[in-house]
């Protein structure tokens, strides 16, 4: 692995590219505008064409970067869980790390869910006046909707509208149908099991490949020495990935400076964002805000509560895999480079970083639910309707349900919210308000799922049998 000293010089440097990179968006449109006629009628769309010239290549890069990091998920998630069972050497002694992190990823996403509620509540957002004329430009009707929601993810995570209603429990999408809160409670078991294994592995559906990884390394660890070869294959292909995360990480400075140029830059170029960001204003600071409390008091209190680790400075440690998260939009593509941090940085064991984070990734969404809580009681506020305490509650568990059904993928939260408004009868027409600063506000919930994962990982740790975890050290 990597030493320390250059793992921190290569975190200086993502941090200095994202900077750079959000510079480089904000100067954009001045720098295309240079020798351009602004009295001519098309200046806006020649502005948009000349600024392409320099975004396609950005988002080329960001792109290949953003795809090498995705390449990796699926082999490493497979590798690493198995690679984490079988040191265990008897299956029975998961028993106990497994339902620490399962408790543990259901308490903080139910808490992150509370924060956002009472924030929401005090401060508001929905209260100040939304101007007739935003109201009257919310005609789209639900269908149009649902299906500008699902073609934003379906473009993000690299599949169809259809397999992205479908995974959401929308099996009827053509007909527009919304899916209900059974639906989603239906859809988490079956997440878990899958008919064809290469299928999920193909469309990334992680869950089912952590299953299979912990009842095939189970079982592998009840057959002895017969199986000493393919256990030794594992966890040298576990070695062998790590390593090659370490040599992409090498480029990603550049990678997340195009990726993070690419968004900022375009958002800027079209010019509508920053008037959207000010009509959502207080919305996005009280998302903000709720996350800020959970990724600062919430999640730092649990951590040392069960470590005695400073969580600021375990924070720190993380920070490649926190900026990394938020370059990306995506928990499961930042899975490689949190891993490696987790490990190499935080000296977490290894033994429990690959058992926890592949899990986390997957079903801890703290950011999403309380991102989800907030958007609908700020419609529900908008639209004048006075929620009850019992619909309150009614939106904190469906956010919770939703948010564990949510892929690993940037706005995947847009699709689940639709269940969220649905479940206490609000319009999810309005859901149009947050759209524009959606895509920017992901970026923020995922480094506080990210950070979720890591924090579990070293709480889990703990329920590991000490000479376990000393003979992992080795």
């Amino acid at each position: 692995m990597a030493t320390k000293r250059g793992d921190h010089r290569l975190t200086i440097q993502i941090a200095v590219a994202i900077v750079l990179a959000i510079l480089t968006a904000l100067l954009l449109p001045s720098v295309v505008a240079i020798g351009q006629d602004t009295t001519a009628e098309s200046s806006s769309d020649q502005l948009v064409a000349r600024a392409n010239y320099v975004l396609v290549p950005l988002r080329l890069g960001g792109e290949v970067f953003l795809r090498l990091l995705k390449m990796l998920v699926v082999p490493l998630v497979i590798v690493s869980v198995m690679s984490g069972i079988l040191g265990l050497g008897d299956v029975r002694k998961l028993g106990k790390p497994g339902l620490a992190a399962v408790s543990y990823y259901l308490i903080t996403t139910v808490l992150a869910v509370f924060v956002g509620i009472i924030l929401v509540n005090l401060m508001n957002p929905g209260g100040q006046a939304i101007d007739e004329d935003t109201k009257a430009e919310l005609a789209n009707s639900e269908a149009s909707v649902k299906e500008k929601v699902y073609l934003a993810v379906a473009e993000h995570s690299g599949t169809t509208d259809d397999n992205v209603a479908s995974i959401f429990g929308d099996d009827e999408y053509t007909e527009r149908k919304n899916p209900g809160v059974s639906r989603v409670l239906e859809n988490l078991v079956l997440m878990m099991f899958t008919d064809n294994l290469f299928r999920s592995a193909a469309n990334m559906e992680l869950l089912p490949l952590i299953f299979f990884s912990i009842f095939f390394a189970g079982l592998l660890t009840t057959l002895g020495s017969k199986v000493d070869l393919i256990v030794k294959f594992t966890h040298q292909v576990n070695e062998a990935l790590m390593s090659f995360i370490l040599l992409i990480m090498r480029f990603a400075p550049l990678g997340i400076f195009c990726l993070v140029a690419a968004r900022f830059g375009q958002a800027n170029v079209l010019g509508d964002f920053f008037d959207e960001l000010r009509k959502t204003g207080s919305y996005s600071l009280t998302v903000l805000a709720g996350l800020a409390v959970h990724a600062f008091i919430t999640l730092p209190a649990i951590l040392y509560f069960f470590t005695h680790r400073n969580p600021y400075k375990f924070m720190f440690q993380m920070s490649q895999a926190l900026l990394t998260a938020f370059s990306t939009g995506s928990s499961s593509a930042t899975l490689p480079v949190t891993m490696e941090s987790a490990v190499d940085e935080a000296n977490v064991s290894k033994k429990s970083v690959d058992f926890v984070l592949p899990l986390g990734a997957t079903i801890n969404m703290d950011g999403t639910a309380l991102y989800e809580a907030v958007a609908a009681i700020f419609i529900a506020q908008v639209v004048g309707a006075d929620l009850s305490l019992s619909q309150q509650l009614i939106v904190a568990v469906t956010a919770t349900l939703a948010a564990i059904g949510a892929a690993g993928i940037p706005e995947a939260g847009l699709v689940t919210m639709v269940i969220v408004l649905t479940a206490v009868g609000l319009p999810i027409e309005y859901m149009s308000l947050i759209l524009s600063v959606d895509w920017l506000l992901d970026r923020f919930r995922t480094t506080v799922n990210v950070f979720g994962d890591a924090c579990g990982a070293a709480i889990v740790e703990k329920t590991f049998p000490a000479e376990e975890l000393i003979a992992d050290s080795v």
